[in-house]
């Protein structure tokens, strides 16, 4: 499986971003797609999943309410809308899938991740 993330770039404090992740590679139907970000100095952070083939989601409580998981149809795609960025959401934002059948989706840790997506800079100013 390949993933490609994209979508990342400068905004301003309150502005929206919509990162994607564009899928590809063998049968993922059963994977649970996540989005994490790392900041400069920090720990990959966790921040949503969302199950490829029912679209069931799960977000963090930091995020919750501000970023939005979904998936595109018809293409292969998963989407992290983000709106009312803060200048602490500024960090590298990776797409990562894992592998093990789940029935619903959940919160990922990073040795969970079977693949991971090259990563984009979100940069938020103040």
């Amino acid at each position: 499986v390949q993933l490609q993330a994209s979508g990342g770039g400068l905004v301003q404090a309150g502005g929206s971003l919509r990162l994607s992740c564009a899928v590809s590679g063998r049968a993922f139907g059963s994977y649970v797609m996540g989005w994490f970000r790392q900041a400069p100095g920090k720990e990959r952070e966790f921040l949503a999943s969302i199950l490829w083939n029912s679209a069931i989601t799960y977000h963090v409580d930091s995020v919750k309410g501000r970023f939005t998981i979904s998936r595109g149809y018809g293409v292969n795609t998963v989407y992290l809308r983000m709106n009312g960025l803060k200048p602490e959401d500024t960090a590298v934002y990776y797409c990562a899938a894992d592998s093990t059948r789940s029935a619903y989706a959940r919160a990922l840790a990073v040795t969970d991740v079977d693949y991971w997506g090259t990563g984009t800079q979100v940069t938020v100013s103040s």
